[in-house]
């Protein structure tokens, strides 16, 4: 048995495996004499809107390579959920779906208090298009209030390149504008076409030239960690250790934290997250 037949055979028996836990009447179809409990693999290729025969033939290890569309489709007439999901695109392409961009950013109180128990480091959750869905005080007191800002601005992007006090704390303004523009083009790629992607890079290349400029060069980088230096209008020069990590069980979303990098620059940030916060932004 070849590792092409062994990563078919795992698919099919987990498509097997799925199907038989769903409930016919749930899903309207009539409750006749079964053999086996579950839906039936032409009730799921119904759902799924594929070729009976073919997805026989999926579930017996001999239907090929399904598409990605093909798996998304079957993934919904299963009812998966989003671990679920990537498990089962694993299984059928060897690699993970690609983000999508959901319109609830909400996020659970659990994580709204993760984010606020970095009380001296700056931390933000933003999403597949790099909306601003959450951030803590630290945040607000070193970089910029989001909470000021209308939920239609509260964009990475948008910041970066319309905002001027978000570029006066760069040192090399240039090299971050590059480095972010790089960065979202690797997450847009992730992310799929959509409306949204469109609509921000339409948006942001009419407003800003630098952005337009930037666009055109294609760079695509990865955003995993690094150090972070600003200049600061109150407590002047200061240097993070940045990680941007994955939120579990939300693919599209991403956690970023800005961590002081040495024992003056915690004491300094701390200074700062501790004043009141009518002097902090009167300063910016």
């Amino acid at each position: 048995m070849t590792v092409a037949d062994t990563k078919e055979s795992a698919l099919g028996a987990y498509l097997k495996d799925r199907r038989s836990k769903l409930d016919p009447a749930a899903f309207g179809f009539a409750l006749t004499r079964r053999r086996t409990p579950g839906l039936r693999r032409e009730e799921v290729a119904q759902r799924a809107n594929v070729s009976p025969t073919w997805y026989t033939w999926l579930e017996q290890g001999r239907g090929g390579a399904p598409s990605a569309d093909v798996l998304d489709r079957i993934a919904r007439a299963l009812m998966l959920t989003d671990a679920e999901r990537e498990h089962l695109f694993i299984l059928g392409l060897g690699r993970p779906p690609a983000l999508r961009h959901q319109s609830d950013d909400s996020i659970t109180p659990r994580l709204q208090r993760l984010v606020d128990a970095f009380e001296y480091s700056p931390a933000l959750v933003r999403n597949a298009i790099w909306d601003v869905i959450a951030w803590n005080r630290a945040y607000t007191a070193v970089f910029l209030d989001y909470g000021a800002l209308p939920p239609e601005k509260r964009n990475i992007l948008r910041v970066v390149f319309g905002d001027r006090r978000v570029r006066d704390l760069q040192y090399d303004w240039e090299t971050v504008a590059r480095f972010v523009v790089s960065v979202f083009r690797s997450d847009a790629a992730k992310a799929g076409e959509s409306p949204e992607v469109s609509a921000l890079i339409e948006e942001l290349s009419q407003i800003s030239p630098d952005f337009a400029r930037l666009w055109r060069d294609k760079d695509v980088r990865n955003y995993a960690g690094g150090l972070k230096k600003l200049r600061h209008p109150i407590i002047g020069p200061v240097t993070f250790e940045y990680s941007a990590l994955q939120v579990d069980g939300r693919a599209d979303l991403g956690l970023v934290v800005y961590n002081p990098t040495t024992e003056d620059d915690k004491q300094r940030i701390m200074t700062l997250v501790r004043a009141p916060a009518e002097q902090t932004a009167s300063a910016k």
